[in-house]
């Protein structure tokens, strides 16, 4: 409908366009000011009788330029006729119209989008748009485009027509029409400065400026400072001399926005002749202290609008440009292998060639720098999965004046009144922070050996330079810049310059080491290893006293990590052994410290691991280790199970809380081995359980219990408190369990633990199966031990475990021990015969080589 409703608009537009041109059309010729109406030799006649008065109006230029005022039209429309009003601004050749609204206050209401142009529109009374006619033909109006539909208390944005006409037609169906109901001015402008250069032929907007011609000039939009027209491509190119540059300068810029990528309306600027130049940049949106500078005497910016049915509002652009020879000359650059960054005037980027060393200079160099001239120098190490430097600055020649220029006080904030060098040393360039520099340098040395500068050391792998010249010339300066690997980890570093170090018992017993750059953010996309190696007869403990690793999609629950909770940034950890053999512990991330780790007796040591992906990062870890003497396997206390069908492992001193280790130790240590008969498996229960720490918010950094039930895998890290209600209950894969219990330094202690271990059977049901747990089946009389087996199960004793009697109890009980005691006599007597009369035995074959540490940690310390 609003498709129809526009088209049958432009029926009444063309039309009133075929009454402006009849004799009967009253005209308002505006000449030196002054108002004069115009009508043709058939207007002198009687009036043809007309239902409704015309309402159109014309505001023609007769040369020179003129501005002036309109109005809406008064109608008395007392039957809600459709009156069609349209006003015609005719510019002089050589001049262009600007129209601007003062008020406005159409009494349509617009929905979403009807403000600014877009259809559909307004119903009732509204005001359409034209600024791109060509001619005031008749049929130009319904060919030429639309500028935009209009109602409501928001007036249209200023226009300015693309050739020599802009069109308003007012639409209405109200009984009255206030002359109040819109206002405007209009103006016969100059359309010279339009023309910025020379145009190319068979173009709408395109131009060829040259320096013979003009150095300096304006470059506007097609209709600055009114609303930009659709589906144009205007190209300005720009011809210097040899020797020159082109500096360009937006001062004003208002370009519809669509995305930092521009894909709707843009400017683009080519360091170069035509598009197959290197590109500036591409720009839209509003922009403030936009300068651009080519890199020789050529320059092609281009202005390009999407052909769309959509209204915009914004104005374009207007710029000034330069063509001199007086911009900073790039040779100081370009032979000093540095890297010229297009649009600047003498920015430059140096790269990392791998701890490579150069130069850097003052414009003009090894000549007096130009005054008023600033040039920034963006000094980049590398930063990669191997590599991370920071960079070294030395100064080998420094002269920049300190005198104060006429006319101008000291500045109270900085001691360098004129020219400076600004060095950043912590990526302040990242975030424009240009007015946080870490040292502000000018002066000149005075008579005697050189004082330059102190060398500086940039803090990562960035460091940025800001120089400027200020007003009076000087020697300027040259420095070296050296690229070194950094990372700010204590320990023996790799002599390849890799993320790896190394702490040896002999080289130190007690240290920290920490992620890169510690306490600062680590490096994305690294990898780090952290060796620690025993002596043969020494252990060592390492301990986390800060840890946060970025973990986005960190999911760890009940302290089970590794690749399906840590996939961005995560921290390993392994035993090693001296057969080059690994045993993980586990890995961790967020915030989820590890607990304390220690090297089993006759390990080499511990290997630590760091790995960061591409994305954001975090402050990392910091830890410490310790070297002490071997301690026996179990540890501080712990032991060896086996030989029963069920049994409980607790904590030291339970039920009273565990203590920290003696003063002076690193950890206190208890290591549990149970081992169930071949063909059986062991289901462990906590029935209680309070470790200092929290599995997910904090993790384990004080005190932890790792349980080994599946085999192969890391072990199963707990800490935290179980709640009466929660099930912590393990079954194993194979026939053995291992229990560690690792208490650190900085522990305060907590209530401990209890833990049900049951030998059980799985595959077993109906009556190979009485009492059945969580996929297993328990021992006939589990049920009588008085523990909990079982999660979720009571503890107490079933009544058949009283069912047999005491006398039938105590006639057993004779008769075994009296068949033991025959038994065993009968055994003495065989096996003293056989000693009497076998001959000797050979010596016993030498012992087979010890088995590789993996296999040996798995197996209960009885078959080690």
């Amino acid at each position: 409908m609003a498709a129809a409703h526009w088209l049958n608009s432009l029926g009444y537009l063309s039309l009133s366009l075929l009454c402006l041109l009849a004799t009967t059309l009253q005209v308002t010729s505006v000449l030196g000011g002054e108002t004069t109406e115009l009508s043709s030799a058939a207007s002198l006649a009687e009036p043809s009788p007309t239902k409704l008065p015309k309402c159109d109006r014309t505001f023609v230029s007769r040369g020179g330029a003129f501005n002036s005022t309109f109005h809406a039209p008064e109608l008395h429309n007392p039957n809600n006729h459709s009156r069609q009003c349209l006003y015609t601004f005719l510019a002089a050749p050589g001049q262009r119209v600007l129209v601007e609204f003062r008020t406005f206050d159409l009494r349509g209401r617009p929905p979403d989008g009807a403000a600014v142009g877009e259809l559909p529109s307004c119903m009732h009374e509204y005001m359409d748009i034209y600024s791109e006619m060509v001619s005031l033909e008749p049929g130009e109006l319904v060919n030429s485009a639309f500028g935009g539909r209009y109602c409501g208390p928001i007036p249209p944005r200023r226009r300015v027509s693309l050739n020599r006409a802009v069109a308003l037609a007012f639409f209405t169906d109200h009984t009255y029409t206030p002359p109040t109901l819109f206002t405007g001015t209009y103006r016969f402008i100059n359309a010279s400065e339009f023309e910025v250069g020379t145009p190319v032929p068979n173009t709408l907007c395109s131009y060829v400026i040259e320096a013979s011609k003009r150095k300096t000039g304006l470059l506007l939009s097609p209709t600055y400072p009114g609303v930009y027209p659709k589906d144009i491509v205007c190209n300005y190119m720009f011809k210097g001399q040899a020797g020159q540059r082109i500096r360009l300068e937006f001062r004003d810029f208002d370009l519809f926005f669509g995305g930092p990528h521009c894909p709707f309306d843009w400017v683009r600027v080519y360091d170069g002749p035509d598009n197959t130049s290197a590109v500036i940049g591409t720009y839209c949106g509003q922009q403030r202290n936009l300068v651009l500078y080519s890199s020789d005497e050529r320059l092609l910016v281009t202005f390009y609008t999407l052909p769309r049915a959509a209204n915009t509002q914004n104005r374009g652009f207007k710029g000034i440009f330069e063509f001199s020879e007086s911009f900073v000359k790039l040779d100081f650059i370009s032979k000093h292998d540095a890297e010229h960054i297009r649009g600047s005037e003498c920015d430059q980027k140096i790269l990392s060639k791998k701890e490579s060393t150069g130069f850097v200079y003052h414009p003009n160099y090894p000549f007096p720098y130009i005054p008023k001239v600033v040039c920034r120098y963006f000094i980049y190490g590398m930063q990669d999965s191997q590599n991370l430097e920071r960079v070294r600055l030395e100064f080998q020649n420094f002269s920049i004046s300190k005198t104060i220029p006429k006319g101008e006080s000291p500045k109270a904030d900085s001691a360098c009144p004129d020219g400076y060098l600004k060095v950043y040393l912590r990526g302040q360039e990242a975030t424009d922070s240009y007015d946080k520099h870490d040292a502000e340098l000018c002066g000149e040395r005075e008579e005697g050996p050189p004082a330059f500068p102190p060398p500086l050391l940039s803090d990562g792998p960035r460091l940025v330079m800001v120089f400027s010249s200020g007003d009076y010339q000087g020697r300027g300066f040259k420095a070296k810049y050296t690229f070194e690997t950094e990372y700010r980890v204590p320990g023996t570093a790799a002599p390849g310059g890799e993320c790896a170090f190394t702490y040896r018992s002999e080289a130190k017993k007690r240290g920290e080491f920490n992620s890169p750059r510690y306490p600062s953010n680590y490096p994305s996309h690294t990898n780090c290893t952290y060796t620690l190696v025993a002596t043969p007869n020494e252990q060592v403990t390492v301990v986390f006293d800060h840890f946060k690793v970025r973990a986005d999609s960190w999911n760890a629950t009940a302290g089970l990590y590794g690749g399906a909770t840590c996939m961005e940034d995560w921290v390993e950890a392994w035993w090693t052994g001296r057969e080059g053999s690994r045993v993980p512990l586990g890995r961790w991330c967020g915030l989820a410290t590890p607990g304390p780790l220690q090297s089993p007796r006759g390990a080499l040591g511990l290997l630590i691991a760091l790995h960061t992906d591409y994305e954001s990062v975090a402050s990392g870890f910091k830890a410490r280790y310790v070297f002490e003497p071997a301690k026996s396997i179990f540890g501080d206390c712990g032991g060896n199970v086996s030989g029963s069908s069920w049994g409980a492992v607790t904590s030291p001193r339970y039920p009273l809380p565990y203590e920290p280790p003696s003063r002076g130790a690193a950890s206190r240590v208890c290591n549990w081995f149970i081992t169930a008969r071949p063909g059986k498996r062991v289901l462990i229960n906590f029935d209680h359980f309070a470790v200092e720490g929290h599995l997910t918010e904090r993790g384990c950094p004080a005190a932890v219990l790792r349980l080994w039930y599946e085999s192969p895998g890391p072990p199963l890290e707990l800490c935290g408190e179980k709640a009466p209600s929660d099930r912590w209950q393990y079954l194993s894969t194979s026939n053995s369990i291992r229990l560690s219990f690792i208490i650190a330094d900085k522990s305060v202690g907590a209530g401990g633990w209890r833990a049900i271990w049951t030998e059980v059977t799985v595959g077993g049901s109906g009556d190979n199966c009485p009492a059945a747990c969580g996929g297993a089946c328990l021992p006939e009389r589990a049920a009588c031990s008085g523990l909990q087996h079982c999660a979720g199960q009571p503890a107490g004793r079933p009544d058949y475990c009283e069912s047999a009697s005491p006398s039938s109890g105590a006639s057993n009980a004779v008769w075994w021990v009296a068949g033991c005691a025959g038994g065993a006599v009968l055994s003495l007597a065989a096996c003293w015969r056989r000693r009497r009369r076998a001959p000797r035995r050979p010596p016993p074959p030498p012992r087979p080589p010890p088995r590789p540490l993996a296999a040996r940690l798995a197996a209960p310390p009885d078959t080690v």
